[in-house]
Protein backbone atom coordinates (compact mmCIF):
# COMPACT_ATOMS: atom_id res chain seq x y z
CA UNK A 1 0.00 0.00 0.00
CA UNK A 2 2.99 2.32 0.99
CA UNK A 3 6.43 2.10 0.50
CA UNK A 4 9.23 4.93 1.86
CA UNK A 5 12.38 4.25 0.05
CA UNK A 6 15.63 5.81 1.69
CA UNK A 7 13.69 8.77 2.76
CA UNK A 8 16.01 11.62 3.80
CA UNK A 9 14.77 14.95 5.62
CA UNK A 10 16.74 17.49 7.42
CA UNK A 11 15.81 20.74 8.89
CA UNK A 12 18.77 22.68 9.54
CA UNK A 13 21.54 20.70 11.48
CA UNK A 14 19.01 18.28 12.32
CA UNK A 15 18.91 15.10 10.60
CA UNK A 16 15.78 13.89 11.19
CA UNK A 17 15.17 11.03 8.74
CA UNK A 18 18.57 9.13 7.69
CA UNK A 19 17.96 7.14 4.58
CA UNK A 20 14.70 5.28 6.06
CA UNK A 21 12.87 2.59 4.17
CA UNK A 22 8.95 1.94 5.67
CA UNK A 23 7.15 -0.92 3.76
CA UNK A 24 3.32 -0.97 4.85
CA UNK A 25 1.74 -4.01 3.33
CA UNK A 26 -2.15 -3.01 2.19
CA UNK A 27 -4.90 -4.93 4.71
CA UNK A 28 -3.08 -4.20 7.93
CA UNK A 29 -2.54 -2.12 11.00
CA UNK A 30 0.83 -1.19 10.79
CA UNK A 31 2.57 0.73 14.16
CA UNK A 32 5.27 3.27 13.77
CA UNK A 33 7.37 3.32 17.11
CA UNK A 34 10.28 5.08 18.77
CA UNK A 35 10.91 8.08 21.00
CA UNK A 36 10.16 11.26 20.68
CA UNK A 37 12.64 13.01 17.65
CA UNK A 38 13.22 9.20 15.90
CA UNK A 39 11.67 10.57 13.18
CA UNK A 40 8.53 8.68 12.65
CA UNK A 41 6.33 11.48 12.44
CA UNK A 42 8.58 13.65 10.38
CA UNK A 43 8.22 10.24 8.06
CA UNK A 44 4.26 9.89 8.46
CA UNK A 45 4.42 13.95 7.17
CA UNK A 46 6.39 13.14 4.01
CA UNK A 47 4.06 10.52 3.56
CA UNK A 48 1.01 12.32 3.25
CA UNK A 49 2.47 15.69 1.55
CA UNK A 50 2.80 17.82 4.81
CA UNK A 51 6.73 17.97 4.39
CA UNK A 52 8.57 17.16 1.27
CA UNK A 53 11.42 15.12 1.49
CA UNK A 54 15.27 16.26 0.73
CA UNK A 55 15.53 12.74 -1.01
CA UNK A 56 13.96 9.56 -1.84
CA UNK A 57 11.01 8.36 -3.06
CA UNK A 58 7.50 7.74 -2.28
CA UNK A 59 5.43 4.57 -3.51
CA UNK A 60 1.57 4.14 -3.44
CA UNK A 61 -0.05 0.86 -4.86
CA UNK A 62 3.52 -0.07 -6.44
CA UNK A 63 3.74 2.99 -8.30
CA UNK A 64 6.44 6.24 -7.36
CA UNK A 65 4.15 9.08 -6.68
CA UNK A 66 4.97 13.11 -6.41
CA UNK A 67 3.43 13.85 -2.94
CA UNK A 68 3.63 17.27 -2.53
CA UNK A 69 0.70 18.68 -0.15
CA UNK A 70 -2.19 17.05 1.67
CA UNK A 71 -4.39 17.25 -1.25
CA UNK A 72 -1.97 15.17 -3.37
CA UNK A 73 -1.83 12.20 -0.08
CA UNK A 74 -5.86 12.78 0.37
CA UNK A 75 -6.91 12.28 -3.27
CA UNK A 76 -4.59 8.82 -3.45
CA UNK A 77 -6.49 7.60 -0.48
CA UNK A 78 -4.00 9.19 2.32
CA UNK A 79 -5.29 10.20 5.60
CA UNK A 80 -3.86 11.35 8.55
CA UNK A 81 -4.59 12.51 12.17
CA UNK A 82 -1.57 14.29 13.98
CA UNK A 83 -0.28 14.81 17.20
CA UNK A 84 -0.75 18.62 17.28
CA UNK A 85 -3.86 19.60 15.95
CA UNK A 86 -4.67 21.39 12.77
CA UNK A 87 -8.25 23.08 13.77
CA UNK A 88 -9.58 26.63 13.52
CA UNK A 89 -10.62 27.28 17.25
CA UNK A 90 -13.58 29.82 15.69
CA UNK A 91 -14.75 27.83 13.02
CA UNK A 92 -17.40 24.81 14.28
CA UNK A 93 -16.80 21.12 14.35
CA UNK A 94 -18.41 20.42 11.19
CA UNK A 95 -16.89 23.33 9.38
CA UNK A 96 -13.09 21.87 10.41
CA UNK A 97 -14.19 18.67 9.37
CA UNK A 98 -15.48 19.43 5.55
CA UNK A 99 -12.58 22.29 5.23
CA UNK A 100 -11.17 21.50 2.03
CA UNK A 101 -13.77 19.59 1.06
CA UNK A 102 -16.76 21.00 1.61
CA UNK A 103 -20.21 19.20 0.08
CA UNK A 104 -22.62 21.77 -2.05
CA UNK A 105 -21.74 24.16 -4.38
CA UNK A 106 -19.22 27.16 -4.80
CA UNK A 107 -22.43 29.55 -4.04
CA UNK A 108 -23.90 27.68 -1.37
CA UNK A 109 -22.16 24.77 1.21
CA UNK A 110 -24.31 22.79 2.29
CA UNK A 111 -23.65 22.36 6.31
CA UNK A 112 -26.28 20.26 6.92
CA UNK A 113 -25.98 17.46 4.75
CA UNK A 114 -22.34 17.18 6.05
CA UNK A 115 -23.34 17.61 9.78
CA UNK A 116 -25.84 14.71 8.85
CA UNK A 117 -22.73 12.54 7.86
CA UNK A 118 -20.98 13.65 10.90
CA UNK A 119 -23.03 12.68 13.03
CA UNK A 120 -23.73 8.91 11.67
CA UNK A 121 -19.44 8.64 11.59
CA UNK A 122 -19.54 10.52 15.25
CA UNK A 123 -22.37 7.69 16.01
CA UNK A 124 -20.62 5.13 14.09
CA UNK A 125 -16.76 5.46 15.90
CA UNK A 126 -18.56 6.30 19.60
CA UNK A 127 -16.46 9.38 19.33
CA UNK A 128 -19.73 11.55 20.86
CA UNK A 129 -18.89 14.75 18.70
CA UNK A 130 -21.43 17.88 18.22
CA UNK A 131 -20.98 18.88 14.87
CA UNK A 132 -22.09 22.27 15.76
CA UNK A 133 -19.97 22.95 19.11
CA UNK A 134 -16.96 25.75 18.39
CA UNK A 135 -13.61 23.98 18.11
CA UNK A 136 -12.56 26.70 20.75
CA UNK A 137 -14.75 25.68 23.55
CA UNK A 138 -13.99 21.68 22.93
CA UNK A 139 -11.34 20.13 25.29
CA UNK A 140 -8.35 18.58 24.50
CA UNK A 141 -9.94 15.10 23.91
CA UNK A 142 -12.95 16.42 22.07
CA UNK A 143 -10.64 18.24 19.37
CA UNK A 144 -8.25 15.11 18.76
CA UNK A 145 -12.08 12.95 18.06
CA UNK A 146 -12.73 16.30 15.75
CA UNK A 147 -8.61 15.64 14.00
CA UNK A 148 -9.81 11.68 13.51
CA UNK A 149 -13.23 12.56 12.44
CA UNK A 150 -11.91 14.69 9.46
CA UNK A 151 -9.77 12.42 8.26
CA UNK A 152 -12.60 9.36 8.29
CA UNK A 153 -15.16 12.42 6.35
CA UNK A 154 -12.51 12.37 3.63
CA UNK A 155 -13.06 8.53 3.06
CA UNK A 156 -9.55 7.20 3.54
CA UNK A 157 -7.99 3.76 2.45
CA UNK A 158 -4.84 4.23 4.46
CA UNK A 159 -5.42 6.26 7.62
CA UNK A 160 -2.25 7.34 9.89
CA UNK A 161 -2.91 7.73 12.69
CA UNK A 162 -0.97 9.63 15.66
CA UNK A 163 -1.49 9.01 19.61
CA UNK A 164 -5.29 7.97 18.64
CA UNK A 165 -6.48 6.34 21.99
CA UNK A 166 -5.05 9.07 24.67
CA UNK A 167 -8.44 9.94 25.71
CA UNK A 168 -10.41 6.74 25.40
CA UNK A 169 -11.58 4.64 28.13
CA UNK A 170 -10.11 0.75 28.40
CA UNK A 171 -13.78 0.29 27.49
CA UNK A 172 -13.59 2.72 24.33
CA UNK A 173 -10.08 1.61 23.48
CA UNK A 174 -11.28 -1.97 23.12
CA UNK A 175 -14.28 -0.66 20.61
CA UNK A 176 -12.09 1.43 18.96
CA UNK A 177 -10.09 -1.65 18.04
CA UNK A 178 -12.94 -3.72 17.31
CA UNK A 179 -13.32 -0.75 14.57
CA UNK A 180 -9.72 -0.71 13.11
CA UNK A 181 -9.86 -4.57 12.96
CA UNK A 182 -13.26 -4.35 11.04
CA UNK A 183 -11.52 -1.56 8.56
CA UNK A 184 -8.42 -3.94 8.05
CA UNK A 185 -10.96 -6.88 7.00
CA UNK A 186 -12.68 -5.00 4.57
CA UNK A 187 -9.34 -4.36 2.75
CA UNK A 188 -8.47 -0.49 4.51
CA UNK A 189 -4.44 -0.38 5.76
CA UNK A 190 -3.99 1.86 9.52
CA UNK A 191 -0.88 2.94 10.22
CA UNK A 192 -0.87 3.93 13.97
CA UNK A 193 2.19 6.09 15.84
CA UNK A 194 1.78 5.11 19.39
CA UNK A 195 4.21 4.78 22.52
CA UNK A 196 1.90 2.41 24.57
CA UNK A 197 3.49 -0.88 23.38
CA UNK A 198 0.60 -2.83 25.07
CA UNK A 199 -1.80 -1.71 22.12
CA UNK A 200 0.86 -2.37 20.04
CA UNK A 201 1.16 -5.76 20.57
CA UNK A 202 -2.99 -5.94 21.00
CA UNK A 203 -3.94 -4.82 17.54
CA UNK A 204 -1.05 -4.60 14.80
CA UNK A 205 0.52 -6.70 12.77
CA UNK A 206 3.75 -5.70 11.66
CA UNK A 207 5.90 -3.25 14.01
CA UNK A 208 8.64 -1.17 12.56
CA UNK A 209 10.50 0.75 15.22
CA UNK A 210 12.83 3.61 14.78
CA UNK A 211 15.63 5.34 16.63
CA UNK A 212 17.79 8.44 15.97
CA UNK A 213 16.22 9.03 12.48
CA UNK A 214 17.10 5.48 10.89
CA UNK A 215 14.94 2.03 10.58
CA UNK A 216 16.57 -0.33 13.48
CA UNK A 217 13.94 -3.04 13.16
CA UNK A 218 10.72 -4.62 11.68
CA UNK A 219 9.22 -7.59 12.80
CA UNK A 220 6.11 -9.42 13.25
CA UNK A 221 3.90 -8.24 16.03
CA UNK A 222 3.19 -11.87 16.95
CA UNK A 223 6.97 -12.55 17.17
CA UNK A 224 8.13 -10.03 19.68
CA UNK A 225 7.13 -8.59 23.22
CA UNK A 226 7.19 -5.15 24.84
CA UNK A 227 10.19 -5.71 26.31
CA UNK A 228 12.12 -6.35 22.96
CA UNK A 229 10.75 -3.27 21.29
CA UNK A 230 11.13 -0.92 23.89
CA UNK A 231 15.17 -2.29 23.99
CA UNK A 232 15.14 -1.80 20.41
CA UNK A 233 13.21 2.27 20.31
CA UNK A 234 15.73 3.24 23.37
CA UNK A 235 19.14 1.19 22.78
CA UNK A 236 18.97 -0.45 26.86
CA UNK A 237 17.19 -2.27 28.66
CA UNK A 238 13.76 0.08 29.89
CA UNK A 239 11.68 -0.65 33.59
CA UNK A 240 8.03 -0.52 32.06
CA UNK A 241 6.49 0.07 35.60
CA UNK A 242 6.50 2.66 37.81
CA UNK A 243 8.69 1.47 41.02
CA UNK A 244 7.94 3.61 44.52
CA UNK A 245 7.86 3.34 47.87
CA UNK A 246 4.41 3.38 49.87
CA UNK A 247 3.24 7.20 50.75
CA UNK A 248 4.51 8.87 54.24
CA UNK A 249 1.50 11.60 53.46
CA UNK A 250 1.68 14.35 55.94
CA UNK A 251 -0.28 17.80 56.53
CA UNK A 252 -3.10 18.60 53.94
CA UNK A 253 -1.74 21.01 51.51
CA UNK A 254 -4.58 21.54 49.72
CA UNK A 255 -7.73 21.73 50.41
CA UNK A 256 -11.03 21.67 47.93
CA UNK A 257 -14.22 22.41 49.53
CA UNK A 258 -17.92 22.49 47.11
CA UNK A 259 -15.62 23.95 43.85
CA UNK A 260 -17.26 24.62 41.50
CA UNK A 261 -16.57 26.92 37.67
CA UNK A 262 -18.83 27.81 35.67
CA UNK A 263 -18.58 27.32 31.65
CA UNK A 264 -19.67 28.77 28.33
CA UNK A 265 -20.78 27.09 25.29
CA UNK A 266 -22.57 24.11 26.26
CA UNK A 267 -19.60 22.78 28.43
CA UNK A 268 -20.00 20.87 31.86
CA UNK A 269 -17.35 22.81 33.83
CA UNK A 270 -16.88 21.75 37.38
CA UNK A 271 -19.86 21.12 40.00
CA UNK A 272 -19.48 20.69 43.93
CA UNK A 273 -16.05 19.42 44.02
CA UNK A 274 -14.43 18.59 47.44
CA UNK A 275 -10.88 16.92 48.07
CA UNK A 276 -7.58 17.19 50.06
CA UNK A 277 -4.29 16.18 49.00
CA UNK A 278 -1.35 16.03 51.40
CA UNK A 279 2.50 16.11 51.18
CA UNK A 280 4.12 13.47 50.51
CA UNK A 281 1.13 11.64 48.65
CA UNK A 282 -0.25 11.64 44.62
CA UNK A 283 -3.87 12.29 44.11
CA UNK A 284 -5.01 10.83 40.56
CA UNK A 285 -7.92 12.19 39.07
CA UNK A 286 -9.00 9.75 36.10
CA UNK A 287 -11.58 10.51 33.75
CA UNK A 288 -12.78 10.61 29.76
CA UNK A 289 -11.24 13.52 28.68
CA UNK A 290 -13.91 17.12 28.77
CA UNK A 291 -15.86 15.81 31.98
CA UNK A 292 -14.06 19.00 34.10
CA UNK A 293 -10.60 18.26 34.77
CA UNK A 294 -8.96 20.99 32.79
CA UNK A 295 -11.39 23.32 35.09
CA UNK A 296 -10.60 21.86 37.74
CA UNK A 297 -6.59 21.89 37.50
CA UNK A 298 -6.83 25.44 35.85
CA UNK A 299 -9.02 26.67 38.88
CA UNK A 300 -6.51 25.57 41.10
CA UNK A 301 -3.39 27.07 39.55
CA UNK A 302 -5.58 30.42 39.26
CA UNK A 303 -6.18 30.89 35.42
CA UNK A 304 -9.62 30.73 35.53
CA UNK A 305 -11.17 34.14 36.33
CA UNK A 306 -12.96 34.21 39.64
CA UNK A 307 -16.01 35.57 38.49
CA UNK A 308 -16.58 31.60 36.96
CA UNK A 309 -15.57 30.37 40.25
CA UNK A 310 -17.51 29.20 43.33
CA UNK A 311 -16.60 27.54 46.41
CA UNK A 312 -13.52 27.43 48.80
CA UNK A 313 -9.84 26.70 47.98
CA UNK A 314 -7.29 26.52 50.55
CA UNK A 315 -3.35 25.87 50.22
CA UNK A 316 -1.61 25.32 53.60
CA UNK A 317 -4.85 26.41 55.39
CA UNK A 318 -4.99 29.33 53.94
CA UNK A 319 -7.84 30.62 51.68
CA UNK A 320 -6.64 31.46 48.28
CA UNK A 321 -9.41 31.42 46.36
CA UNK A 322 -9.58 34.39 45.07
CA UNK A 323 -5.51 34.73 44.52
CA UNK A 324 -4.17 34.97 41.20
CA UNK A 325 -2.24 33.02 39.33
CA UNK A 326 1.20 34.85 39.89
CA UNK A 327 0.50 34.94 43.97
CA UNK A 328 -0.30 30.91 44.23
CA UNK A 329 3.10 30.60 42.39
CA UNK A 330 4.79 32.59 44.55
CA UNK A 331 3.54 30.77 47.69
CA UNK A 332 4.75 27.88 46.12
CA UNK A 333 2.12 26.27 43.47
CA UNK A 334 3.76 24.68 40.30
CA UNK A 335 1.63 23.92 37.44
CA UNK A 336 2.66 21.29 34.48
CA UNK A 337 -0.32 22.42 32.01
CA UNK A 338 -2.16 20.28 29.41
CA UNK A 339 -1.83 21.85 26.38
CA UNK A 340 2.26 22.71 26.51
CA UNK A 341 1.59 24.84 23.83
CA UNK A 342 -0.52 27.06 24.82
CA UNK A 343 0.23 26.95 28.93
CA UNK A 344 3.42 25.82 28.74
CA UNK A 345 5.89 27.49 26.23
CA UNK A 346 6.30 30.32 24.21
CA UNK A 347 7.47 28.84 20.52
CA UNK A 348 9.89 31.32 19.47
CA UNK A 349 10.81 31.95 22.57
CA UNK A 350 14.12 30.06 23.06
CA UNK A 351 14.89 27.56 25.45
CA UNK A 352 16.74 29.98 27.86
CA UNK A 353 13.75 32.26 27.94
CA UNK A 354 11.13 29.52 28.25
CA UNK A 355 13.37 28.55 31.26
CA UNK A 356 12.30 31.93 33.37
CA UNK A 357 8.64 31.70 32.36
CA UNK A 358 6.62 33.01 35.45
CA UNK A 359 10.29 33.26 37.44
CA UNK A 360 11.56 35.85 35.56
CA UNK A 361 11.52 38.89 38.45
CA UNK A 362 13.22 36.62 40.55
CA UNK A 363 17.01 35.11 40.60
CA UNK A 364 18.88 33.72 38.41
CA UNK A 365 16.63 35.92 35.98
CA UNK A 366 17.76 38.63 37.82
CA UNK A 367 20.87 39.74 40.00
CA UNK A 368 20.46 42.97 40.42
CA UNK A 369 18.28 46.19 39.59
CA UNK A 370 15.42 45.55 36.86
CA UNK A 371 17.77 43.79 34.12
CA UNK A 372 17.81 40.33 33.46
CA UNK A 373 21.07 38.14 34.05
CA UNK A 374 21.71 36.72 30.84
CA UNK A 375 24.56 35.33 31.94
CA UNK A 376 22.65 33.63 35.16
CA UNK A 377 19.59 32.56 32.88
CA UNK A 378 21.17 30.46 30.44
CA UNK A 379 23.23 28.83 32.82
CA UNK A 380 20.38 27.69 34.46
CA UNK A 381 19.25 26.71 31.25
CA UNK A 382 22.18 24.43 31.23
CA UNK A 383 21.37 22.97 34.21
CA UNK A 384 18.01 22.17 33.35
CA UNK A 385 18.61 20.67 30.19
CA UNK A 386 21.50 18.46 31.47
CA UNK A 387 19.32 17.42 34.22
CA UNK A 388 15.88 16.54 32.41
CA UNK A 389 17.87 15.38 29.25
CA UNK A 390 16.83 17.81 26.91
CA UNK A 391 17.77 16.95 23.44
CA UNK A 392 18.96 18.98 21.37
CA UNK A 393 20.38 20.22 24.23
CA UNK A 394 21.11 23.73 23.00
CA UNK A 395 19.67 26.80 25.08
CA UNK A 396 19.71 29.02 22.32
CA UNK A 397 17.21 27.09 19.98
CA UNK A 398 13.14 27.95 19.90
CA UNK A 399 11.12 26.08 21.98
CA UNK A 400 8.84 25.08 18.65
CA UNK A 401 12.34 23.08 17.22
CA UNK A 402 11.94 20.84 20.23
CA UNK A 403 9.95 17.29 19.81
CA UNK A 404 6.66 17.65 22.10
CA UNK A 405 8.52 14.82 24.47
CA UNK A 406 11.22 17.14 24.90
CA UNK A 407 9.34 20.38 25.12
CA UNK A 408 7.48 18.25 27.77
CA UNK A 409 10.76 17.79 30.07
CA UNK A 410 11.45 21.49 29.45
CA UNK A 411 8.26 22.05 31.16
CA UNK A 412 8.56 20.01 33.79
CA UNK A 413 11.90 20.65 35.01
CA UNK A 414 11.48 24.30 35.14
CA UNK A 415 8.22 23.45 37.22
CA UNK A 416 10.84 20.99 39.59
CA UNK A 417 13.23 23.71 39.37
CA UNK A 418 10.66 25.65 41.77
CA UNK A 419 10.64 23.09 44.55
CA UNK A 420 6.96 23.60 44.79
CA UNK A 421 4.76 22.35 47.69
CA UNK A 422 2.14 21.36 45.95
CA UNK A 423 2.14 20.36 42.16
CA UNK A 424 -0.61 20.51 39.46
CA UNK A 425 0.84 18.42 37.18
CA UNK A 426 -1.70 17.25 33.37
CA UNK A 427 -1.11 15.24 31.18
CA UNK A 428 2.22 14.59 32.21
CA UNK A 429 3.76 11.96 29.19
CA UNK A 430 1.14 12.85 26.63
CA UNK A 431 2.91 12.00 23.44
CA UNK A 432 6.23 11.67 25.08
CA UNK A 433 8.21 7.93 24.07
CA UNK A 434 8.79 5.44 26.98
CA UNK A 435 12.03 6.71 27.57
CA UNK A 436 11.44 9.50 28.51
CA UNK A 437 7.92 8.57 30.51
CA UNK A 438 10.30 6.17 32.28
CA UNK A 439 12.40 9.43 33.42
CA UNK A 440 9.26 11.72 34.11
CA UNK A 441 7.78 9.46 36.45
CA UNK A 442 10.56 8.52 38.41
CA UNK A 443 10.88 12.73 38.78
CA UNK A 444 7.22 12.78 39.94
CA UNK A 445 7.97 9.82 42.36
CA UNK A 446 10.76 11.25 43.37
CA UNK A 447 9.19 14.80 44.35
CA UNK A 448 6.42 13.24 46.16
CA UNK A 449 9.21 11.11 48.33
CA UNK A 450 10.88 14.98 48.96
CA UNK A 451 7.32 16.28 50.85
CA UNK A 452 5.32 17.62 47.69
CA UNK A 453 1.49 17.34 47.34
CA UNK A 454 0.97 16.13 43.46
CA UNK A 455 -2.08 16.18 42.16
CA UNK A 456 -2.19 14.21 38.93
CA UNK A 457 -4.97 14.75 36.37
CA UNK A 458 -3.76 11.96 32.95
CA UNK A 459 -6.12 10.45 30.29
CA UNK A 460 -3.97 7.28 30.58
CA UNK A 461 -5.61 4.78 32.79
CA UNK A 462 -2.40 2.99 33.22
CA UNK A 463 -0.14 5.68 34.07
CA UNK A 464 -3.03 7.27 36.83
CA UNK A 465 -3.27 3.71 38.63
CA UNK A 466 0.29 2.97 38.41
CA UNK A 467 1.71 6.96 39.67
CA UNK A 468 -1.29 7.76 41.94
CA UNK A 469 -1.72 7.05 45.97
CA UNK A 470 -4.96 7.87 45.91
CA UNK A 471 -7.10 7.84 42.76
CA UNK A 472 -10.65 9.92 42.47
CA UNK A 473 -12.85 9.71 39.20
CA UNK A 474 -14.51 12.24 37.62
CA UNK A 475 -17.55 12.39 35.86
CA UNK A 476 -19.99 15.39 33.99
CA UNK A 477 -17.84 17.76 36.75
CA UNK A 478 -18.32 15.79 39.79
CA UNK A 479 -16.49 13.47 41.48
CA UNK A 480 -18.02 10.17 41.31
CA UNK A 481 -15.99 7.77 43.70
CA UNK A 482 -12.69 7.15 45.04
CA UNK A 483 -10.68 3.81 44.54
CA UNK A 484 -7.43 2.48 45.57
CA UNK A 485 -5.19 2.34 42.54
CA UNK A 486 -3.25 -1.18 44.30
CA UNK A 487 -6.52 -2.80 44.24
CA UNK A 488 -9.05 -1.32 41.92
CA UNK A 489 -9.38 -3.14 38.18
CA UNK A 490 -9.35 -0.84 34.85
CA UNK A 491 -13.07 -1.88 34.46
CA UNK A 492 -13.87 -1.07 37.41
CA UNK A 493 -12.31 2.18 37.19
CA UNK A 494 -13.68 2.08 33.59
CA UNK A 495 -17.40 2.05 34.48
CA UNK A 496 -16.84 5.07 36.31
CA UNK A 497 -15.31 7.25 34.08
CA UNK A 498 -18.51 6.34 31.93
CA UNK A 499 -20.82 7.07 34.62
CA UNK A 500 -21.42 3.41 35.77
CA UNK A 501 -21.49 2.50 39.25
CA UNK A 502 -18.72 0.86 41.42
CA UNK A 503 -20.19 -3.27 41.86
Amino acid sequence: MLELRSITKRFGDVLANDHIDILVEPGTIHAIVGENGAGKSTAMRIAYGFYTADAGEIVVDGEPRNIQTPHDAIRLGIGMVHQHFMLVDTMTVAENIVLGAEPGSAASIDLRRAAEEIRTLSDEFRLSVDPGALVQDLSVGQQQRVELLKALYRRARLLILDEPTAVLTPQEVEEFFTILRRMREQGKTVIIITHKLSEVLAVSDVVTVMRDGRVVGRVRTAETSAADLARMMVGRDVLLRVEKMEARPGEAVLGVRGLSVAVGGGGRGLRDVSFEVRAGEIVGIAGVEGNGQTELIEALAGLVPAAQVGGEVFFGGRDVTRAGARARLEMGIAHIPEDRHRRGLLLDFDLSENSILGTHHRPPAVSAGPLLDLAGIRARAQELIRDFDVRPANPDLPARALSGGNQQKLIIGREFGLRPKLLLVSQPTRGVDIGAIEFIHRKLVELRDEGCAILLVSAELEEVTSLADRLLVIYHGRIVGEVDPTWATQEEIGLLMTGGEKQ
